[in-house]
């Protein structure tokens, strides 16, 4: 069977550039490789895996592409005198081949092909009252820090002796590895993709160079912060590997529990005490506010669980264009340790009351006949 042409395989023209190629080849194997291609269809998406692997096998290599343009594929056939033959194609492919795993795997590769990790996020929880959360501060946290060892100087060797590059990769933190039909570049095993070894570590940092130590870090804690939302710090997390960027620091935010206030969104509530006297009669009650004071007129009558809303009293939220709103509840306390006289006047007033009907009782007759109607 006919070999069919390297350039229509990659679906690109025949003047198409290096970086055309290699993006083609990208698309091409990510397609088809044979691990996101399972049951049925493996067997032709291998096939095809193999064809685009040959192609740009070839066509990344400028001499067999010369060799191929001119000869076509009788040019590039090892068993043809005058073939483009030699490995330096491979390393053209190998290349593309990592990229392509790095894509789906997240490796990162640093300055001489070795393999460069960053370093993971920290979380620290950080607990604020009720009022820093709504005006926002400027707060100092500690957190570790890495500082290079004052004794191999950041070596991570012990003093006297020396790193060494890894024989087994020759320094590039990576190895092929051939498994079936395909390479694989996967990390050195010997030096964990660092292209060096350290044959006697240092024994005050234990050959990591470094030695962790605390530091102070300001944090700004902006106006209207909410429980569970966290800040992030860039770059002041765990540092990286052979090279690699630090990760991040998160702060979580926890609010203390308040003495008086209940924080749900924007929104405040608070319990308000009042005397049966002045639930009764009504009259002016302070309240408070995190802004101070507020008041509040009660109207004559006024039952326990009534609610009064203060609009903007509450807190302006970090996305907020304007702050949420106050909510009282009104709870009328019952009058305890009663002297004599005072339960005297207590049922002279029951009797008036008594003798007044219902109509200073406003849920008093609603909830006589629904007891009559359910045991009726």
């Amino acid at each position: 069977m006919a070999k069919r042409d390297y350039y229509e395989i990659l679906g690109v023209p025949k003047n198409a550039s290096d970086d055309e190629i290699k993006k083609a080849y990208r698309k091409h194997a990510m397609k088809h490789h044979p691990d996101r291609n399972q049951g049925e269809s493996s067997k032709g998406a291998e096939e095809k895996f193999k064809e685009s692997k040959e192609a740009y096998e070839m066509l990344s290599d400028p001499q067999k592409r010369a060799a191929y343009d001119q000869y076509g594929h009788a040019g590039v056939d090892p068993n043809m005198r005058g073939a483009g033959a030699g490995a330096e194609g491979f390393g053209g492919f190998a290349d593309a081949f990592g990229d392509i795993f790095g894509d789906m795997f997240g490796q990162q590769r640093g300055r001489g092909g070795r393999q460069v990790f960053r370093g993971s996020d920290l979380s620290y929880a950080m607990e604020v009252t009720l009022e820093e959360a709504a005006r926002g501060k400027d707060a100092q946290i500690r957190i570790p820090s890495w500082d290079a060892c004052g004794v191999c100087h950041g070596s991570g060797a012990k003093p006297g002796t020396q790193v060494k590059t890894c024989s087994t990769c020759n320094g590039s933190g990576s190895v092929q590895m051939r498994q079936g039909f395909f390479s694989v570049q996967q990390t050195c095993p010997t030096c964990r993709g660092a292209g060096k070894v350290i044959p006697e570590p240092c024994t005050a940092c234990h050959g990591q160079g470094k030695i962790k130590q605390q530091r102070t870090l300001e944090v700004k804690i902006p106006a209207g912060i909410d429980a569970g939302m966290r800040i992030r710090s860039a770059g002041n997390g765990e540092p990286g590997s052979n090279g690699g960027p630090p990760g991040d620091l998160y702060i979580e935010i926890r609010l203390k529990k308040h003495d008086i206030f209940e924080r749900d969104g924007d929104d405040l509530h608070c319990s308000v005490p009042i005397n049966m006297v002045t639930a009764a009669l009504g009259g002016e009650i302070e309240v408070p506010t995190l802004a101070g004071k507020a008041a509040i007129d009660i109207p004559e009558g006024t039952q326990n669980g009534k609610q009064f809303r203060l609009r903007g009293k509450g807190i302006k939220g970090v996305r907020s264009s304007y702050p949420g709103d106050l909510y009282c509840h009104i709870v009328v306390e019952t009058p305890v340790k009663l002297n004599e006289q005072q339960r005297k006047l207590l049922r002279e007033l029951e009797e008036s009351f008594t003798s007044g009907g219902g109509k200073h009782s406003p849920s008093g007759d609603s909830w006589t006949d629904r007891l009559k109607n359910l045991f009726s």
